[in-house]
């Protein structure tokens, strides 16, 4: 049986689709292991503020509120109750990001920025794994959203 030469091209072609092959599994494999990063965060942000909601029903706020007795007192009282309220509204922002970027994942569309569809980077990825905008478009709507606050509502 005569052997088949095979020609560099063809080699070429395999190995290439062999690395299209592997590169769509390391692909995968990232954001599966993403995925579960982004799942393993939202589980500990619905602890922690369960815990916190617990704390408030439980009243361990309770002994503030006993023993206050003039307006510093009950100053304090109402700066410990925006604290918890400020943190788990935090807590709900983060998670309406999370969940975001879980559908985004689905979806195919995620480290897309939504702003100017550019990809997000993997290191910002990385660092802030439900972000919606690159580096550029974040700094660019945080400046606005300073200047806002500067000028105050509008009139």
């Amino acid at each position: 049986m005569p052997r088949r030469k095979s020609s560099a091209k063809g080699t070429r072609a395999r190995k290439a689709s062999g690395r299209k092959a592997s590169g769509k599994q390391g692909a995968q494999e990232r954001q599966e292991a993403l995925r579960k990063e982004l799942i393993r965060r939202r589980e500990a942000i619905v602890r922690e503020a369960k815990e916190e909601v617990a704390k408030y029903i439980r009243g361990e706020n309770r002994q503030l509120v006993e023993t206050a007795l003039d307006d510093g007192d009950w100053s304090v009282v109402d700066l410990s109750d925006d604290v918890i309220f400020r943190k788990l509204s935090v807590h709900k922002e983060t998670l309406n990001k999370i969940d975001t970027a879980l559908r985004k994942l689905q979806e195919g569309t995620y480290g897309i920025c939504e702003d100017c569809g550019e990809e997000i980077s993997l290191e910002r990825l990385k660092v802030m794994p439900f972000a919606i905008l690159c580096r550029d478009c974040q700094e660019r709507q945080e400046a606005l959203e300073a200047l806002e606050r500067e000028e105050g509502p509008p009139t």
